[in-house]
């Protein structure tokens, strides 16, 4: 169950939207990390995404094993601290303030809306307030997991502590809401479009199939899920990347052993500049990790969840 349901709703608490939140986003974390690292370290390549002497990171298969030869099984995981705390955060407020929102603005609007046949429009704009809001809370975490991805050997940062306060004596507190903006930008339509597309998919599947078993169930959240991941991921792309892009300015000395290296103004400098000296494949670099997290990710995340509320409301009728 995701969002208001008038069957069901009633039988949970926040703290139960909260627990199921953060064990979603801890174990969807766990076992997607290394799908980040590749992600983010081919986003930000300025070299091209293909055999080239020039580009470091050149396939999938090849960006995985450079990794692994110079970095080693842990280089895989790079990040994880801050990325599993931004995870287990994200997780909590996301889920807490959608449910919140799906079932305290139901009585006021229109049951075709809230239950019917709109109804993954109405998750679609409770869906990106919550994930902004969920955002507000974790961009340091996302900041800081960035730098510690993005950097190569030898480290700039030697562990969590240490790039806590390189960063802060960079510029305050500020350096921790680099790419605020952008992110905010993208993470609305991606995070609505999540929603949206989960309960699409799930309701059509359940109208043109029909769900009869556990098991079903369980198969129906994990494809409708990996649809819904897919599809935002895919319209939202280039925001992502360039939100990625403004979180490492004034770290360019770590990046350069990577390849070249970019200082943008702003947002809007930044997808121009791609766009004029990269080409415009370059808003989509990175696409086809990212499109693998994506789905896996939004297919466990919501799979987690809902299977961890059924496991809490098992609970409590069994006392």
């Amino acid at each position: 169950m995701v969002g208001y349901d008038r069957d069901e709703s009633h039988q949970f608490v926040t703290r139960d939207y909260q627990i199921a939140g953060a064990a979603s986003g801890s174990l969807t974390r766990l076992l997607l990390q290394p799908l980040d690292v590749l992600k983010i370290r081919f986003q930000l390549q300025l070299e091209p995404i293909r055999s080239s002497p020039s580009s470091k990171y050149q396939s999938i298969r090849q960006a995985l094993s450079t990794i692994y030869q110079e970095e080693g099984v842990r280089g895989l995981w790079k990040g994880h601290i801050p990325a599993q705390g931004l995870s287990v955060v994200f997780g909590v407020i996301q889920f807490a303030c959608f449910e919140h929102l799906t079932a305290s603005l139901h009585p006021y609007l229109p049951s075709t809306l809230t239950l019917g046949d709109y109804k993954p429009v109405y998750h679609f704009g409770c869906g990106g307030v919550s994930g902004c809001v969920a955002t507000l809370a974790c961009q340091p975490l996302d900041v800081l997991r960035t730098r510690l991805i993005s950097q190569g050997e030898p480290k700039v940062y030697l562990n969590l502590t240490h790039a806590v306060q390189c960063m802060y004596k960079e510029a305050g507190l500020r350096t921790f809401y680099k790419g605020l903006i952008p992110t905010l930008i993208q993470v609305f339509p991606n995070t609505s479009f999540q929603f949206a597309f989960y309960t699409f998919f799930k309701r059509t599947w359940s109208s043109r199939i029909g769900v009869e078993t556990s098991s079903k169930a369980t198969f129906q959240k994990l494809i409708c899920g990996c649809l819904s991941g897919i599809c935002a991921k895919t319209i939202v792309y280039p925001l992502d990347l360039a939100k990625k892009r403004m979180e490492v300015q004034g770290f360019e000395s770590a990046r350069r052993r990577f390849g070249r290296v970019q200082s943008y103004e702003n947002f809007v400098v930044c997808l121009r500049t791609m766009y004029r000296e990269e080409g415009w494949s370059s808003l989509y670099k990175g696409l086809r990790p990212s499109i693998y997290k994506a789905a896996f990710a939004t297919a466990l995340s919501f799979t987690f969840y809902e299977s961890m509320l059924a496991l809490i409301k098992e609970h409590r009728q069994s006392r």
